[in-house]
């Protein structure tokens, strides 16, 4: 059964004028901050270690189902696939990255999903999901096998060809404000553009320090109805660099009842949902963006809440 699909244009600033409003708004939170356009680097190598060597050609961002499909309860009929999300939005031989909630008919619990593969011809699969071990309390990271294409409930991807070309390099250093990475550059894209909407999606690396994260324990039979219920019913851990994330970001609800940002990670045996680094005083990151052409919104909920999305 097809899905219902939803496209809008997203704006598509130059590349240096991206740059310097990024470069700008991380110099507000970060004591070195540079942003500039270059040619993207081989990402299949590490320490990125991505399905494909580029984030270029045909960029798109998609916003899969949503947290009204997780809470107040679990509506475990939504099930998805990327090779047939490829397809929802129009690339069926695409790269994706991103970041969702795992398959949990497979991994047999509910958990967070860093979305790394190729679809269609010549498709692979890095990806991984981190779940909690219901014994120890603790998380377990694991890597999906090639067949393992799943997600759950929800998603936020960025998909493209997968192709060499012109990225945005981002680079930061010793957080000295409270807003984290991410926010910080959707924050400043939101400021300068207005009520345009800007996307951007691709991967970033944390180099030096720690971050929180959370970990989704398994689906809570008790209704969750606010973010204080969420954060009580989540799981959050400190985690270690290094730690390579699937990031997407959009400046502005352009009226598709987006997650303005998410972001997945996982390190050695470690991964989760990123919130924000523990360690101002010594985090360093580097990443690589591209600037989305489109927005999908696919199988979007009709019952809709505002908890639950940060």
């Amino acid at each position: 059964m097809s899905l219902p699909v939803e496209r809008k244009p997203l704006h598509v600033p130059p590349f240096e004028e991206v740059a310097a409003v990024l470069q700008n708004a991380l110099k507000k939170s970060f004591a070195e901050a540079s942003v500039s356009v270059v040619e993207c680097p081989d990402l299949k190598q590490q320490p990125f270690g991505l399905e494909s060597k580029g984030l270029c050609g045909s960029p798109r961002l998609a916003d899969v189902g949503g947290v009204p499909y997780l809470m107040p309860l679990v509506k475990r009929e939504k099930v998805y696939d990327l090779k047939e999300l490829a397809k929802s939005v129009d690339l069926p031989n695409a790269f994706v990255v991103g970041a969702g909630a795992g398959p949990f008919p497979y991994v047999g619990a509910n958990s967070e999903l860093m979305a790394n593969l190729k679809t269609g011809e010549n498709a692979s699969n890095g990806s991984h999901i981190a779940k909690i071990d219901t014994t120890s309390g603790n998380y377990v990271l694991q890597k999906l096998p090639a067949t393992e294409t799943g997600c759950a409930l929800l998603l936020n991807m960025y998909a493209c060809e997968g192709k060499s070309g012109k990225v945005l390099h981002v680079k930061a250093k010793k957080r000295t404000a409270d807003t984290n990475l991410v926010s910080c550059m959707k924050k400043g894209l939101e400021e300068f553009y207005g009520d345009k909407s800007v996307g951007l999606g691709g991967t970033f690396r944390l180099i030096e320090g720690k971050v929180k994260c959370h970990v989704m324990p398994e689906f809570s039979e008790a209704p969750i109805t606010c973010d204080a219920e969420v954060n009580k019913w989540l799981k959050f851990f400190e985690m270690p660099a290094p730690m390579v994330f699937m990031s997407t970001f959009v400046s502005k609800e352009n009226g598709l009842d987006l997650r303005l940002e998410h972001s997945h990670g996982y390190g050695k045996d470690w991964g989760g949902h990123y919130h924000y680094d523990t360690t101002p005083d010594i985090v360093e990151y580097e990443g690589y963006y591209n600037i989305a052409e489109f927005m999908y919104r696919v199988d979007r909920p009709k019952d809709s809440h505002g908890f639950g999305r940060d």
